[in-house]
């Protein structure tokens, strides 16, 4: 639901500037939002954190779609689509299989929070390792920014 209401109210009002920040953080908040989903005991809780997770998700997935589409040259941008697509689709699996072991060796719960400290300290370290990622402000294509 988070995530359904979180795309029209992008497709309506378009991030306009800091658009890396605005993506490490809402990766950051999709991480602390699953924390507070594996901590907590209340439903209305657990159903807030898992809305927030999935608005968090779908921001980030808007602004590092829109990015991959600016930052590839025209004639290469549905091969380096359809290899993102693979890739996305063999890390969803991989995670899978990684929850489930995580799941099986420390429990639910503390393999839930443990995910959620993960993605936050990754998103830490990417924002570290690479600044230019969390620096990009408009997503406008570059042929676009001479004409502002």
């Amino acid at each position: 639901m988070g995530a359904v209401v979180m795309a029209i109210v992008v497709a309506h009002w378009p991030l306009r500037r800091k658009a890396g920040a605005v993506m490490l953080l809402c990766v950051f908040g999709f991480g602390a939002f699953t924390v507070v989903f594996g901590l907590s005991r209340n439903l209305a809780l657990s159903l807030a954190a898992l809305v927030l997770m999935g608005a968090c998700d779908m921001v980030s997935v808007i602004i590092r779609h829109t990015m991959l589409q600016l930052a590839t040259p025209d004639d290469m941008r549905g091969r380096v689509s359809a290899v993102n697509s693979v890739f996305i689709g063999v890390s969803n699996e991989v995670g899978q299989f990684e929850s489930g072991i995580t799941a099986q060796w420390f429990g639910t719960v503390p393999a839930v929070i443990l995910g959620g400290v993960g993605t936050m300290a990754i998103v830490a370290l990417w924002a570290w390792v690479f600044p230019v990622l969390r620096q990009v402000n408009e997503l406008i294509p570059p042929r676009d920014r001479n004409l502002r």
